[in-house]
């Protein structure tokens, strides 16, 4: 059975004992928490954040560059004030370059014109070096204008195999 096929079921299960429906929208604890799609990666119970408390982004490999539309959102219309920047260990992003999966896509359509145009368009913003990544968005968010002055940022990594954090800016 295909997972959509269960969605409707599992839901049912949460809904049935849920009883979070009066809760405020902004998040209580004004904090952003940015960090990759990742399945191993779980900020919620691996940084003890409660239904409520956080806004959570996530996009491949927690980047900044990519969240900064959902940075600004959740600043100027929600409240937050803090932004937790979180990558991680054993990163599908160290793995590969634009070159690499421009070439794949290419090599996978190549009978299709529009898709092997448009891919060079994007930049997939893969990264060589996990802790210069950090660094980089942290550097990013706090120089970028649209985020607002006085914001807290702090770079971390997770570790996939130990569950720790590691703070590095």
């Amino acid at each position: 059975m295909a997972y959509h096929e269960k969605i409707a079921d599992l839901n049912g299960k949460y809904a049935a004992s849920f009883d979070k429906g009066d809760l405020p929208l902004p998040p209580s604890k004004k904090v952003i928490v940015l960090t990759c799609m990742d399945a191993r990666v779980e900020p919620a119970s691996q940084l003890g954040i409660n239904l409520g408390e956080a806004h959570v982004i996530r996009n491949a490999g927690g980047l900044a560059k990519d969240a900064l539309r959902s940075i600004v959102i959740s600043q100027r219309l929600l409240g937050t004030r803090e932004v937790a920047i979180f990558h991680h260990t054993d990163c599908g992003m160290l793995t590969f370059t634009n070159e690499v999966i421009r070439d794949q896509v290419k090599s996978e359509e190549a009978g299709n014109a529009a898709i092997v145009s448009a891919v060079d368009s994007i930049d997939f913003l893969p990264f060589p070096d996990l802790v210069q990544s950090v660094k980089d968005d942290v550097k990013f968010v706090k120089e970028n204008p649209l985020v607002l002055d006085g914001t807290t940022v702090t770079g971390w990594t997770y570790d996939v195999r130990t569950g720790k954090v590691a703070q590095i800016v």
